[in-house]
């Protein structure tokens, strides 16, 4: 695309800069996945070399989440502050030191400890390389927010079956210290090479619906949109962790758990099969979605991807029995939900500027940790009702709301609230008839 038909560039940037800082960005996401999708190798053999139950152990990976997740409003405040590259620094060290207390631990409290710099430095990468793409594509968030998060999602594809084999031949003490230093010296090194815009060098797109002011994290959470979208976010990533956790129990109870599909060209069983193809379409969806959202906006993206992820899973319910049926709408549920990380970071960046996005984002993001405490309430209502598609038919309807609300809600807000943001005196953001107050002073 020229300079001249993108609005959103100035003269004095090229394409090259801004998919430079993309790129480097991916490769500091996929430096970062081990961390959290790697971990469920490590398990069994912690088990089998210290002898404590499984539940123990995995109270590590519940630390992970919830110091990743509700660190991100702090980390906002200095990747606003500090810029990227001294960041995502600190967040490679922590990241590397993880795994390196992991490999010195032999109590369940050394690798809780693990758990929780792990947290600090993967929250730290996440957010700083999620916040960089905002600010170097107002013209194409969806999309660089998407493929930032899809290296995320899919950066433990390629060094899996490296680590299980190291596992196997030199114990996971070893492959915890190898792999820690690997990826952290990485991700490190990649850090040098990102910086963020300056301000001659973006500027708001003509394209989409998008403020034309940097809200600060104070005025955006003094909007209702913040909090509608908070709502949404909630509702989305609840429904899509509820459904991953009950994915077992689900292919068990459908009889398609130790079922072989054969797929002519090799044979697996219809769950593991599925699992794997829940980080092909979590990677897939994030650029695919935000692209889309690019071209139609995003309240028409979440529409649709929402009901799809939402009639996916009721389809699961009727048709999950057979298992080609039970693997393909698995795959469409996994496509479906995966985008919420790319259209939710991208619409605050469309609503509320980027000169304080980390902040912002960091809170919005604390949806997802709110959402994770929502997850063992669907082993409660599967132990109430004795069946499985009750759990179902709950996320599908959380699916179908957010789907509602993205077009009854989202559409009509966001509009006032970019009307808003134009106006000569929009600190007071609420006014009625969707007006600042300032304006209707003057009426």
């Amino acid at each position: 695309m020229s300079h001249a038909s993108n609005p959103a560039l100035r003269p004095n940037v090229s394409e090259r800069k801004r998919w430079t800082q993309i790129v480097v960005g991916v490769v500091c996401m996929v430096a970062t996945a081990n961390i959290q999708y790697a971990w469920t190798l490590f398990v069994p053999e912690i088990q089998s070399t210290f002898g404590w139950d499984r539940a123990s152990i995995q109270i590590a990976f519940t630390i992970f989440v919830l110091v990743q997740t509700w660190l991100t409003p702090i980390e906002g405040y200095f990747i606003d502050k500090y810029g990227p590259r001294a960041m995502v620094a600190f967040g490679a060290i922590f990241m590397g030191l993880s795994w390196v207390i992991n490999s010195q631990a032999t109590s369940l409290t050394g690798f809780y400890v693990g758990a929780a710099v792990g947290g600090i430095g993967v929250g730290c990468i996440y957010a700083t390389c999620i916040n960089n793409a905002l600010k170097w594509f107002p013209d194409r968030r969806g999309l660089a927010v998407g493929l930032t998060a899809g290296g995320y999602g899919m950066g433990s594809a390629a060094t899996i079956l490296p680590i299980a084999s190291m596992i196997g031949t030199s114990g996971f003490q070893s492959t915890f210290l190898f792999f820690g230093i690997l990826q952290g010296t990485l991700a490190f090194i990649a850090a040098m090479f990102l910086r963020a815009p300056s301000k001659d060098e973006v500027k708001v797109s003509d394209k989409l619906a998008q403020s034309r002011r940097d809200y600060t994290l104070t005025e955006a959470l003094r909007t209702k949109l913040f909090w509608l979208m908070f709502f949404m976010f909630i509702c989305v990533v609840t429904g899509g962790m509820m459904a991953v956790a009950q994915l077992g129990v689900i292919a068990q109870d459908l009889g398609v758990k130790n079922y072989s599909v054969n797929l002519y060209f090799f044979t697996m069983a219809a769950l593991p099969l599925a699992l794997m193809l829940d980080r092909i379409m979590n990677g897939i969806s994030r650029p695919l979605f935000g692209w889309i959202s690019d071209n139609i906006g995003r309240e028409k993206t979440m529409v649709i991807a929402f009901t799809l992820e939402g009639f996916g899973i009721i389809a699961l319910g009727y048709w999950g029995h057979n298992p080609y049926a039970f693997l393909i709408l698995s795959g469409v549920v996994f496509l479906a939900w995966g985008e919420v990380y790319s259209l939710f970071s991208a619409l605050a960046g469309d609503a509320f500027g980027t000169k304080h996005i980390g902040k912002i984002y960091g809170v919005l993001y604390c949806a997802k940790g709110i959402g994770a405490l929502f997850v063992p309430v669907g082993n409660l209502l599967m132990e109430w009702t004795g069946t499985w598609a009750t759990v179902l038919y709950t996320v599908a309807c959380m699916d179908l709301l957010a789907a509602f609300l993205a077009i009854v809600a989202l559409r009509p807000v966001l509009a006032q609230h970019v009307r808003i943001s134009g106006a000569a005196n929009p600190s007071t953001l609420d006014g009625p008839d969707g007006k600042p107050k300032a304006a209707l002073a003057n009426a």
